[in-house]
């Protein structure tokens, strides 16, 4: 019995241990009460005036982990962009719009949880069983952001050809791996930048995965936003999450860039729709599309290596 009752305590006490370390949120239903809730915190009015109207394609296609959270976020930025004014939108998961006469329609492309699958890490190629045409589609998109279009990554979206070079130097870093979700602080790095102004002098906090970049990330090629803290992390979590190879690692988790003639944002958060119903948060997004779009000028000069 007192074995029993050890046991017991032993179970309760890593139960205990683990919720304090904010292991995950229990997905929530993309209700209509849900959706009015959103509504009702997205910006009323675009921090920018648009230059014209503005047409935004936002791609969903998953081909590889599956983020219960697309179709929140999907609606998330549909609802931004109808309540603000700042954009229309298409919302589609079909690849045929990266063809060069079809892409051209779109002032911007938003990518939400775009994530490929082993081995090839290619969404197009594992949509269409072709990489000649796979790659084909991907110059396609990297040619258009160059042209002066914008692109918007947003979680899973820095997954969809995670192999690929020239993808990983036009998004700014490729995915390298997450721990365990926990509670995420993005330090804002400078409260008086047009996008970042979002939080009013405040850190944003919420439950999340603690996404880790590698590839074309070292150059630093980019604009910080967001810097990452881990706060419930020990020491030892710490330790290998923000070194490699005896070097300290900075951990953005957002950031902007020019590409070309083009603007890229890209924006970590988030892993969970319970993170949008945070009104400063819609806020940056909306301000960081409204970057890749072209109507809000800000500093986006590159950190660089």
């Amino acid at each position: 019995m007192k074995f029993r009752k050890t046991f017991v305590a032993a179970i309760a006490f890593a139960i205990c241990l683990a919720s304090s370390k904010g292991q995950g949120l229990p997905e929530i239903a993309l209700t209509p009460e849900w959706i009015a809730k959103i509504e009702a915190l997205a910006p009323r009015e675009a921090q920018a005036e648009p230059k014209k109207k503005r047409l935004v394609l936002v791609f969903n296609l998953i081909t590889g982990f599956v983020h219960w959270n697309t179709p929140h976020f999907s609606e998330v930025v549909r609802l931004m962009g109808e309540k603000s004014g700042a954009y229309d939108v298409v919302i589609s998961d079909d690849v045929s719009w990266f063809e060069k006469e079809s892409i051209q329609k779109f002032d911007a492309i938003v990518l939400i949880n775009t994530c490929s699958k082993r081995p090839h890490r290619n969404l197009f190629f594992d949509k269409l069983q072709d990489m000649d045409k796979a790659m084909e589609l991907e110059a396609n998109l990297i040619e258009y952001v160059a042209s002066g279009k914008g692109l918007v990554g947003f979680h899973g979206a820095i997954v969809m050809q995670n192999l690929s070079e020239a993808f990983s130097d036009t998004m700014g870093g490729s995915f390298d791996y997450h721990p365990k979700q926990t509670t995420v602080v993005g330090k804002v790095l400078n409260h008086d930048h047009p996008i970042s102004s979002a939080f009013k002098g405040k850190n944003l906090e919420h439950i999340d995965e603690p996404y880790c970049f590698n590839g074309a990330y070292s150059k630093y090629n980019f604009h910080p936003l967001l810097e990452m803290e881990v706060p419930e992390f020990t020491p030892e979590e710490q330790e290998k999450l923000f070194s490699r190879s005896k070097e300290k690692v900075t951990r953005y988790i957002s950031w902007i860039k020019p590409h070309g003639e083009g603007r890229v944002f890209y924006c970590s958060p988030s892993h969970n729709a319970q993170s949008f119903e945070n009104s400063d948060l819609l806020q940056f997004m909306l301000n960081g599309i409204q970057y890749a779009l072209g109507d809000l000028e800000c500093d986006d000069t590159v950190l660089g290596k």
